[in-house]
């Protein structure tokens, strides 16, 4: 598998943010907020039109709405997670839909974040800001290397490991194996989670984080169990000696 490549570190608000939905309204109340906030703001009205500019572009972030005419928002994530030059790329999911399964499904093919319609304003700025926040951070630790058992990053590659095969992770998933492995030994409750992994206080339901820890747990193989659940609190990565 390729090595995800970092873009360099920007300010926020003169990131550039592509916006796809086909309701007029809603694209225009998106554009208004996000270009008030000081981003820079593309548009698409449906997914080969999202898929051409993502790739001309490179945005920093996506937001991409679900019910697209001809292409849906699903097939678009996918062919964007394949894609070398747009697989790294944060992407919010917007849909009107609520049911659990319209989530898990956003989650499983490759979705960051995702947000219902109606949505407030406020609410909208917060997760973007803190997803970019997330996707430009440098690590906490200065190690360049982190391993445990048969798990390890290399954060300069920004490479994931899992018994010696590389991972495909996306940015969100890598970031969450990093704190687990991080805090390894030390029980994380979902809360401690999306602070440190979404670096959000906003109303992000917990249900996320189990989300995105089975993903994880499925792309780690045989080391999923090293992740443990700590029933009624959060998570845990097994401390093991390396």
């Amino acid at each position: 598998m390729k090595a995800r490549v970092l873009k360099p570190m920007v300010t926020m608000p003169d990131a550039q943010i592509l916006v796809v939905d086909d309701e007029p309204d809603i694209l225009s109340v998106l554009v208004y907020h996000l270009s008030r906030e000081g981003y820079r703001v593309t548009t698409a009205v449906n997914g080969q039109g999202a898929l051409t500019t993502a790739q001309a572009e490179h945005p920093d972030l996506i937001i991409l709405d679900l019910m697209l005419p001809g292409m849906d928002g699903y097939e678009v994530l996918q062919r964007l997670r394949k894609a070398d030059r747009t697989e790294s790329i944060p992407v919010i999911l917007l849909t009107a839909r609520r049911e659990e399964e319209e989530r898990v499904k956003g989650f499983e093919v490759g979705a960051d974040d995702y947000i219902t319609k109606p949505f407030s304003a406020r609410e909208l700025t917060l997760r973007v800001e803190a997803l970019l926040r997330r996707s430009k951070a440098e690590p906490v630790s200065t190690s360049r290397r982190i391993s445990v058992g048969p798990v390890e990053l290399d954060r300069e590659a920004h490479r994931a490991f899992s018994e010696g095969f590389e991972v495909d992770l996306t940015p969100l998933e890598y970031r969450l194996l990093e704190v687990l492995l991080e805090r390894r030994g030390r029980v994380q409750s979902r809360r401690q989670l999306l602070q440190a992994v979404w670096d959000t206080n906003a109303a992000i339901e917990t249900r996320t984080v189990d989300m995105h820890v089975a993903r994880l747990r499925t792309k780690l193989r045989g080391a999923a169990d090293l992740i443990e659940t700590v029933r009624g609190i959060g998570y845990r990565f097994r401390a093991l000696d390396k």
